[in-house]
């Protein structure tokens, strides 16, 4: 009976023992998986600590006893600092699931509420160090580009403990008013700028100089390439600055020379021949080919306007002879004037050049013909009066005359004559 008595004794007294469990009634893991029979001392020099294996994380990663306790079963497993942590320091209550797994239980919010409860958004569980900011303020709608990417933190998130990361808008004027206002080349407020800074600064630059502003509207390249504002924004108000032309370069119209356009009554449109080049050349009039068109020898000098416009814009001829009156009066191989050329030079001459000369001979003399083909070189074989094209040679090549006249065959050619006018009266396409 007694030993019997002990029997049941014991078991009350283990299941007293057990609803007396300090560490809650949900602990259901054997003592003996932490305690051993000396005394309550958990005999941390028995345990076998294995270092978690990342990024996969299996139940035999973390803090584990001897007989088979591993903190993975909990749902929170040991990885990183946590791996070497005492205890205590997270589980400051017996009641083991009472411990929180938010990071904001152990740790205390050094931002204030300014950045949320979850420390891993930022941070991990090796460090505190942040690497991934750029990201955050991509996924907060502000990527940081340009000078952004370089400045510390608090130059923006400005606080005494500079831990405080409180929003402040993603819009440039939040962190810029200071700047915008005290802008005076140009001035910014008294302009009428927009606020929206990066309608004209470019936010991947690296500063706020004029080489970095975004002027789409009026792009700002070749000869407009410049940085000094106030050359073309000369009232200080940026806001009704013309974009034609003539608005700004009408000094530079009434002053061109070469040509004169005001003389020459151009249009002031100087888009019509100009482009943005430094220089205003080269000079282009797009529909030139309206009056007249430039090819070959005359597109060569389509830049030198006063080539052919040496009297003005406005009643420069259009036929060769206009321009190359000087060109026909000096010519003497062949004299044109003495010879009675006619003055339509495109007769004999192309736009390539004076030379070869096409003169269509056979309207006249079929000498490109018959026996005549490719006799001549040279128009003075024929023509041997210097000067004078309308008198010309046959008997030079033809030696007849009245002494031998060939065994007679002019002898029923009545007013035969050994001269090449009536050479030519009786032979006038070349034929015997």
């Amino acid at each position: 009976m007694r030993s019997l008595s002990s029997i049941i004794a014991s078991l009350l007294l283990t299941l007293s023992l057990q609803a007396q469990s300090p560490h809650g009634e949900g602990f259901k893991i054997n003592c003996a998986a932490c305690h051993n029979a000396d005394s309550w001392e958990i005999p941390f020099d028995s345990w076998n600590f294995k270092m978690p294996l990342e990024p996969e994380v299996s139940k035999t990663t973390g803090w584990e006893t001897e007989a088979g306790f591993n903190h993975y079963d909990t749902n929170f497993p040991l990885l990183g600092q946590h791996a070497t942590v005492d205890c205590r320091s997270c589980h400051d209550n017996l009641v083991f699931d009472k411990a929180s797994t938010e990071c904001i239980s152990c740790h205390a919010d050094m931002h204030q509420q300014t950045v949320g409860t979850d420390c891993t958004r930022c941070h991990s569980m090796d460090n505190w160090l942040v690497d991934n900011i750029t990201e955050l303020h991509q996924d907060n709608g502000f990527p940081l580009l340009g000078i952004h990417a370089e400045v510390s933190c608090d130059a923006c998130h400005q606080s005494e403990t500079m831990l405080r990361f409180d929003r402040i808008g993603n819009d440039c004027l939040n962190c810029h008013l200071d700047d915008f206002n005290a802008t005076t080349n140009p001035n910014h407020a008294d302009a009428g700028f927009s606020t929206d800074c990066n309608i004209c600064h470019d936010i991947n630059a690296f500063d706020w100089s004029s080489e970095n502003i975004i002027h789409d509207f009026f792009p700002l390249t070749k000869g407009h390439e410049i940085s000094d504002c106030s050359v073309c924004h000369t009232t200080g108000s940026f806001a009704n600055t013309p974009t034609d032309c003539f608005a700004c370069h009408q000094t530079d119209y009434n002053n061109a020379q070469n040509p004169n356009h005001l003389s020459s009554n151009f249009p002031t449109n100087c888009a019509n021949c100009h482009t943005t080049d430094i220089g205003w050349k080269p000079a282009e009039f797009a529909n030139h080919d309206d009056f007249y068109v430039l090819k070959d020898a005359h597109a060569e000098i389509a830049n030198n306007c006063t080539a052919c416009h040496t009297d003005g814009f406005s009643n420069t001829p259009n036929t060769c002879f206009g321009c190359h009156a000087d060109n026909y009066n000096a010519t003497d191989n062949p004299n044109h004037i003495s010879a009675g050329f006619p003055t339509t030079c495109e007769s004999c001459h192309t736009e390539k050049a004076w030379q070869p000369a096409d003169f269509d001979h056979k309207q006249y003399f079929p000498i490109y013909s018959g026996k005549h083909k490719g006799e001549w070189n040279d128009c003075v074989e024929c023509h041997t009066t210097a000067g004078n094209f309308a008198a010309f040679s046959c008997i030079d090549c033809h030696e007849h005359n009245n002494a031998n006249n060939l065994a007679g065959e002019h002898d029923e050619v009545s007013g035969y004559s050994f001269s090449s006018p009536a050479c030519y009266n009786c032979h006038p396409t070349g034929d015997n």
